[in-house]
């Protein structure tokens, strides 16, 4: 989260957003300065709230680094950036009121500006060197070029106004509409006028190598970037990779132990082929696909009791990913609800390209993005009442997709894997994960191609090819992201263990998970030292008494 982020001003209790960010030189500079003498000002601070002071500092931190390092200069990752940012902001607004509807016309008349200052930003990144490569870039392209039409009314910039509340008087709702279509219509002459310099300017200074570790200063980068994802874990990119090798191995042979079970006769290779082609393992249509997904889901909701005290009360929904950006977008997304406004949070699954959505995946994917993955860890932090706003909405990138895939791994052990297809396709899923460690840091740390980056994908999972493509693209887009969801779920399954063997059979798993999940995301470090000082306590509460 950015704590100068308009977009979150409703959140806070202000007004709705009428514009987008400003993302000029000056003002980023004037954000860094203001950030710098907070950061101060926190670190030399006396507190009993210690976690609130961590994880300021850590986002003061964070957004020096992108100063430092001038990150605005790459505006996207592939599958987000500025590009992305009103559609998804369209996608999640229901506007209930005028003000409500003349804010939303004031972001679209914004578009242009915020736009425009992202050229220039993307401008100076190609006369310093730091230009994004092709493949990010196209899929980039793809998503501005979705979003201009010549129906105005029927495009996603428009649909809030054309489904605002009929509690809206019909003049003002006629008159919002009317002005609303000049505001779209200029947002999408801002993507217009973004595709020809993209293609005019942009894309002639794309960079050559597929890492940033071929560009001035690009390492030096990385070492910051991995610093931010894995939100104080204190791992090197050397150590990175290294762990990514073991853990291919270890997950390996599990891979191969499944499909002994399934008697399958030939080797590693052929069973891919196998999972990758035969017909009984892909929806048929979308319907199948997200009818299996609903199902899935629902399996899930009912073994949460299981293992977790505390629920949200706020609940999800299983939506399919927006059709302008399903083609490059990965398999599935959770996009956060509001508890506030009584806005379900949302698992979204993408239904392009059929043949490429297994089904013996699913499982696995629904419950990383919904529960008890990202919607039950999102909500949960999001209706913290006791917690200030940015703890409520803090995301630590290595906690977040940690739990995610940590997530994975207790749907296994609680038996939702029906087959042992399934069973194999939660084992790819994991190597997927294990495999990014390798690839993130051979992209951007030794200097790797994309068909390097790719081959531990192709040799080791059962992910499609479309699949592999789609998230080597986005690693080459997003560096140091992909590092953070192993190096979280590992630390989480190394504090279970500990608990485990601390206090043997009153190890309370339900009390474990509201313990790590009961004050909203935080620094691994700081989670490592909320674990232990309640296996401390409980220790102390199952001794023995003295004689």
């Amino acid at each position: 989260m950015r704590l100068s982020d308009p977009a979150q001003a409703r959140d806070m209790g202000d007004e709705a957003p009428r514009r987008w960010r400003d993302v000029s030189p000056g003002a980023v500079a004037a954000r860094a300065e203001r950030a710098a003498g907070l950061l101060a000002e926190i670190e030399a601070a006396e507190t009993v709230r210690q976690v609130d002071q961590a994880i300021l500092a850590r986002l003061l931190t964070d957004e020096l680094a992108e100063y430092h390092y001038d990150s605005a200069r790459i505006p996207f990752t592939g599958d987000w950036g500025f590009q992305a940012e009103p559609v998804f902001a369209a996608m999640r607004l229901r506007l209930r009121t005028a003000d409500e509807a003349e804010a939303w016309i004031a972001r679209l008349n914004d578009v242009p500006r915020y736009f425009a200052q992202n050229r220039e930003n993307m401008t100076r990144g190609i006369e310093t060197g730091w230009t994004a490569h092709i493949d990010p870039l196209n899929t980039v392209r793809e998503q501005i070029a979705a979003q201009i039409t010549d129906d105005v009314a029927a495009s996603e910039l428009y649909r809030p106004l054309a489904d605002m509340s009929e509690a809206i008087d019909p003049e003002s709702r006629s008159r919002l509409q009317a002005e609303g279509l000049a505001a779209a219509a200029r947002a999408i002459e801002a993507y217009r006028e973004t595709l020809a310099y993209i293609d005019g300017t942009y894309a002639p200074a794309a960079r050559a190598g597929a890492g940033i570790a071929g560009l001035e200063g690009g390492r030096e980068a990385y070492a910051a970037l991995i610093e931010t994802h894995t939100a104080g874990a204190g791992y090197s990119a050397e150590e990175i990779h290294a762990l990514g090798l073991e853990e291919v191995a270890r997950i390996r042979a599990a891979m191969e132990a499944v499909i002994a079970e399934t008697g399958f006769d030939g080797s590693f290779a052929d069973f891919l082929v196998f999972l990758r082609t035969d017909p009984q393992f892909y929806a048929r249509s979308e319907g199948e696909l997200m009818a299996a997904a609903t199902e899935i889901a629902a399996r899930l909701d009912a073994i949460l009791p299981l293992y977790f005290n505390r629920l949200p009360e706020l609940g999800y929904t299983v939506d399919p990913v927006p059709a302008s950006i399903a083609p490059g977008y990965t398999s599935g997304r959770y996009m956060s609800g509001d508890p506030a406004e009584g806005r379900k949070g949302a698992y979204l699954v993408n239904t392009y390209a059929l043949d490429q959505r297994p089904l013996y995946e699913l499982p696995a994917l629904s419950a990383h993005e919904a529960v008890p993955g990202h919607h039950l860890q999102i909500a949960l932090a999001q209706e913290m009442a006791d917690q200030p706003y940015f703890r409520q909405n803090y995301y630590a990138t290595a906690f977040g997709e940690g739990w995610g895939l940590y997530a994975e791994w207790l749907a296994s052990e609680a038996g939702l894997m029906q087959t042992p297809y399934e069973e194999f396709g939660a084992l790819s899923m994991e190597m997927w994960r294990a495999c990014r460690l390798v690839s993130d840091t051979g992209l951007h740390w030794y200097g790797w191609s994309r068909e390097e980056a790719e081959t531990c994908f192709k040799e080791n999972t059962a992910l499609a090819p479309l699949n592999i493509q789609t998230e080597v693209t986005r690693y080459i887009g997003w560096p140091g992201q992909a590092t953070a969801y192993k190096i979280g779920e590992l630390k989480i399954r190394a504090l279970r263990a500990d608990a485990e063997s601390a206090l043997g059979e009153a190890f309370d798993i339900r009390a474990f998970h509201d313990v790590v999940l009961g004050q909203g995301a935080v620094p691994m470090d700081v989670l490592e030292m909320q674990v232990k000082a309640w296996i401390a306590t409980q220790s102390v509460a199952d001794a023995p008494a003295a004689p």
